[in-house]
C-alpha cells in the first residue's frame, strides 16, 4: 500500500498514523493481535523506519497499542482507554457547557471534512444519514444514528483530535440527543426539520463547500440547544 501523492498538508507519520489507525477502528484488528513489525510497516507504506517509528509512538500515547519487549506492538481493545477525561453530566448546567463545546468543535471538524473527505468516509455520513431518513419517516428518533453522524463527520475530517473528542463525549452527547429528540416529536413537523438540517450538512461536505458545512453545523447545534434550553427555561413571573 503506497501512500498518497500530493498530500502537503500531513507528514508522513500524520498519514501512516491515519491508515494504521483507521484499520483499528475498522476492526481490521483485532485485540491484543500483534501488529507488522516496524519494517514490513515501513514496506507496506513506503518509508523509513524512523516515520514508521513516529507514528506507533503516537498510536501508543493515545491508548491505542501498547508494545512488549522483544514482540513487538499489540492492539488494544478500542475505547479500553480514553485519552480524555470527562466526568459524568450530573445537572443542567454541565448539558449546556456540553453544548458550548460542540460548538466550537463540530463546526470546524465540518469544515475539514468538507475539504478531506474520501469515498469511504463520505459514505459513512451517509450510512449514518439513511438511518436517520428511515427513523424520521417511521416518526422516530434513532439517538444511535444522529451520533454516529456526527462522529463520522468528525472521523471524515482527518483530524483524529476531533474525532477522539467525539468518543469521549460520547455518553455526554447522547442525554442531549435524547432530550432532544423527545423534544422535536412532540411537534408535527420537528423530526423533518432536523433531519433536513442534518442533510443540507451533508450535502455540503459531499460538495466540498467547507464554509457552508461550517455554518449548517453551526446553526444545527446552536438550535438543538436553543429548543432544548427554551423548553427548561421558567414561565416568566407576572409583575406586582
Amino acid at each position: 500500500m503506497s501512500l498518497e501523492k500530493g498530500g502537503a498538508r500531513k507528514s508522513l507519520s500524520d498519514v501512516v498514523f491515519d491508515r494504521v489507525l483507521r484499520s483499528i477502528k475498522s476492526g481490521a484488528f483485532a485485540p491484543d493481535e500483534r501488529l507488522p513489525t516496524e519494517h514490513d510497516l515501513a514496506a507496506e507504506f513506503e518509508v523509513s523506519r524512523p516515520i514508521v517509528r513516529e507514528a506507533l509512538r503516537r498510536l501508543r500515547e493515545q491508548g491505542l497499542i501498547y508494545s512488549r519487549r522483544g514482540a513487538g506492538s499489540f492492539v488494544r481493545s478500542v475505547g479500553l482507554k480514553q485519552p480524555l477525561g470527562f466526568g459524568p453530566l450530573e445537572n443542567v448546567a454541565d448539558l449546556l457547557n456540553c453544548y458550548e463545546f460542540r460548538l466550537t468543535l463540530e463546526p470546524a471538524a465540518a469544515a475539514c471534512a468538507a475539504e478531506r473527505h474520501d469515498p469511504q468516509t463520505l459514505s459513512s455520513i451517509a450510512a449514518a444519514l439513511e438511518l436517520m431518513r428511515d427513523a424520521t419517516n417511521r416518526q422516530s428518533h434513532r439517538e444511535d444514528a444522529d451520533f454516529q453522524f456526527h462522529l463520522a463527520i468528525a472521523v471524515a475530517s482527518e483530524n483524529t483530535y476531533f474525532s477522539t473528542a467525539m468518543e469521549a463525549l460520547k455518553d455526554h452527547i447522547a442525554v442531549g440527543m435524547r432530550s432532544h429528540g423527545a423534544s422535536v416529536k412532540r411537534e408535527s413537523s420537528g423530526l423533518v426539520r432536523v433531519f433536513d438540517e442534518h442533510n443540507r450538512i451533508y450535502e455540503a461536505i459531499r460538495d466540498g463547500k467547507a464554509e457552508q458545512a461550517q455554518r449548517l453545523m453551526h446553526d444545527h447545534l446552536s438550535g438543538s440547544r436553543d429548543r432544548l434550553f427554551e423548553r427548561k427555561k421558567p414561565a416568566p413571573q407576572a409583575e406586582k
